[in-house]
C-alpha cells in the first residue's frame, strides 16, 4: 500500500511564503511524475506544477516565477516553495505522484489548506 502525507499549509499574508512537502511511502518500485495540485471554493482542480523524475518541471502560468517544486528522488518526497503569495493562492494545495507499486497508477495525499489573507 502507497501514501503521500503532506504538511506546511496554513495561513500567510499577502507577499509571503510557504513551504509545503509531500511524502510518499509504502510498497514503492519506483516514483514517475510528483507533484501538486489545487482546488479553491467553487472551482476545478487545477495543476500547480510537476516534476518528473530526472527533473523536469512544468509550472501553471499563474505561479511561475514564484513558485518552485523540487524533490529528493533518495528520499521520495516532492516540495513546493510559494514565494510572494496571492489572496488567489488560497486553496486546497493536493501532493500528487505516478507510482509504480503493485500496480502503475496516480495517488493522491489528503490535501492541506493553504490561506492567503490580510
Amino acid at each position: 500500500q502507497v501514501q503521500l502525507v503532506e504538511s506546511g499549509g496554513g495561513l500567510v499574508q499577502p507577499g509571503g511564503s510557504l513551504r509545503l512537502s509531500c511524502a510518499a511511502s509504502g510498497s514503492i518500485l519506483n516514483i514517475y511524475t510528483m507533484g501538486w495540485h489545487r482546488q479553491a471554493p467553487g472551482k476545478q482542480r487545477e495543476l500547480v506544477a510537476a516534476i518528473d523524475s530526472g527533473g523536469s518541471t512544468n509550472y501553471a502560468g499563474s505561479v511561475k516565477g514564484r513558485f518552485t517544486i523540487s524533490r529528493d528522488n533518495a528520499k521520495n518526497t516532492v516540495d513546493l516553495q510559494m514565494n510572494s503569495l496571492k489572496p488567489e493562492d488560497t486553496a486546497v494545495y493536493y501532493c500528487y505522484a505516478n507510482i509504480r507499486g503493485g500496480v502503475f497508477r496516480p495517488y493522491w495525499g489528503q490535501g492541506t489548506q493553504v490561506t492567503v489573507s490580510s
